[in-house]
């Protein structure tokens, strides 16, 4: 039963992170879409208003050259004068498809256009046109042409074109003298506008599934970093677990070898030994649970935000040499030479208490991996620069070494190179850990120099005058 549970709860966690993927596909999906949409549509806007804007300068000029005769001849076309020079202002064919001049009756009194079957439909749709007044628009009328049916018969039909039209009214004082209609023929533009907008389709399709495919793209590396987080969350859970049973269990198994009876001729002192001893073991369990629990409590703090430094002035000398000293006799029970060089004084501006915590944990793991009878050294330098001061400090040991493909791994939570090794030295995977958030807090960077069987060497820079 529990097994089915834990189950569900796992797949209930990817159930969630799916969601969260297609969510994200969906959103950036819509994005590109929307951002290739309004791309296509400015591109055929654009396409279009320039290609209406150049059929409207084209029209007009035939429209004002062909007036310009009537105005001269006084709206009289049937002077000798008007009819002399019709022909060098009027023509049809090329771009020019139809004209007509009209009287202030409605009668036609000239024109001409290039196909059969125009004129009748223009003129019954320039009736709907509001008198008197001059304006431009676009007008469908059916043009005669062959279609082939077959491969002998022909028939008559028609297609509609779309006509680009212009009128121009002439009063002569107060009085509507006529009206001059001119047309042209834009069929091929509409094909061209039609073909852009075609062309512009396809290819937003086209790019619509390589944004959806993108988006897919984008949404897996987004979800990535909170996948890794999910996982390492569960194995820090688990970890934690097992750090904290370990110590529970040899607890529980020391009080029940404390309330076994001695045997009737066990020696008073023996037993008195015995206890003792167990007792010594609970203690350091204790002390192990203890600084445990302190390390996951700081880890917690500062993922909430609630670890917060006291800033204060001190001297990083005094303060790194107190710890020094402190930490001597661990050395010297393994043989270990401990050599500290700093400059005097070492004025900062930072938390003293987590800098010393800082320098501590380098020591530790520096006493921890290093075999007896050899030296470390501790160095604290100062440099300077325009823009800040900043504080280098470097623990280097002779010790085992980090292995290359462990050295970018070494600063996360519980994360060991040798599991059973850093067990057997007594530490957890989170001195490193808590290194690294020291000195992300105090806005520097933490370094480490090693390979196999040559030592490691931790280098952390940060600025002097913490703000």
């Amino acid at each position: 039963m529990r097994k089915r549970i834990g189950w569900r709860k796992k797949e209930h966690a990817g159930d969630i992170i799916r969601r969260a993927r297609w969510r994200l596909t969906a959103q950036y999906s819509l994005l590109l879409l929307l951002l290739l949409g309004l791309f296509a549509g400015a591109a055929y806007s654009l396409l279009e208003a320039s290609a209406r804007s150049e059929q409207e300068s084209q029209i007009q000029a035939l429209l004002e050259d062909e007036f310009r005769l009537i105005d001269e001849h006084g709206g009289n076309t049937r002077g000798k004068g008007f009819m002399a020079e019709k022909d060098d202002y009027f023509a049809v064919g090329g771009d020019q498809a139809f004209y007509y001049w009209i009287d202030a009756q409605g009668s036609l009194l000239f024109g001409d256009e290039n196909q059969n079957g125009l004129r009748e439909q223009a003129l019954q749709s320039f009736r709907q046109w509001t008198a008197g007044e001059d304006e431009s628009r676009v007008v469908e009328l059916r043009a005669e042409s062959r279609i082939r049916r077959d491969r002998d018969a022909y028939q008559e039909g028609g297609e509609r074109t779309p006509y680009l039209v212009a009128s121009r009214t002439m009063t002569a004082g107060g009085r509507e003298v006529g009206t001059l209609f001119v047309g042209i023929d834009i069929s091929s533009q509409e094909r061209m506008l039609r073909s852009a907008a075609f062309v512009l389709g396809g290819l937003t399709l086209v790019f619509s599934i390589a944004a959806v495919y993108v988006s897919h793209l984008m949404s897996r590396r987004a979800m990535a970093p909170i996948e890794r987080s999910l996982a390492r969350q569960r194995e820090f859970v688990a970890d934690a677990s097992h750090e904290l049973r370990t110590p529970l269990s040899v607890l529980l198994a020391s009080i029940e070898a404390l309330g076994i009876s001695a045997p009737p001729s066990a020696d008073k002192k023996e037993e008195a030994r015995f206890a003792e001893r167990t007792l010594g073991h609970m203690k350091e369990e204790v002390k192990g649970m203890t600084r445990l629990v302190g390390d996951l409590l700081y880890l917690a703090r500062n993922d909430s935000g609630a670890a917060q430094l006291r800033l204060e002035r001190f001297d990083l000398r005094v303060a790194a040499e107190r710890t020094v000293q402190g930490m001597t006799p661990l050395f010297e029970a393994k043989s270990m030479t401990l050599a500290f060089h700093a400059p005097e004084p070492l004025p900062v501006y930072g938390d003293e208490q987590r800098l010393s915590q800082l320098l501590v944990i380098l020591l530790d793991n520096a006493l921890k991996y290093s075999p007896s009878a050899s030296p470390v050294q501790v160095t604290i330098a100062e440099e300077r620069s325009r823009q800040q001061r900043a504080v280098i400090l470097s623990v280097a040991d002779q010790g085992v070494g980090i292995r290359a493909e462990d050295q970018a791994r070494i600063f996360e939570r519980f994360y060991r190179e040798d599991k059973a090794r850093t067990r057997q030295h007594g530490g957890h995977g989170l001195g490193l850990a808590i290194a690294k958030q020291i000195t992300d807090a105090c806005g520097g960077t933490i370094r480490v120099k090693s390979a196999p069987g040559e030592g490691s060497t931790f280098t952390v820079r940060i600025p002097a005058e913490f703000r």
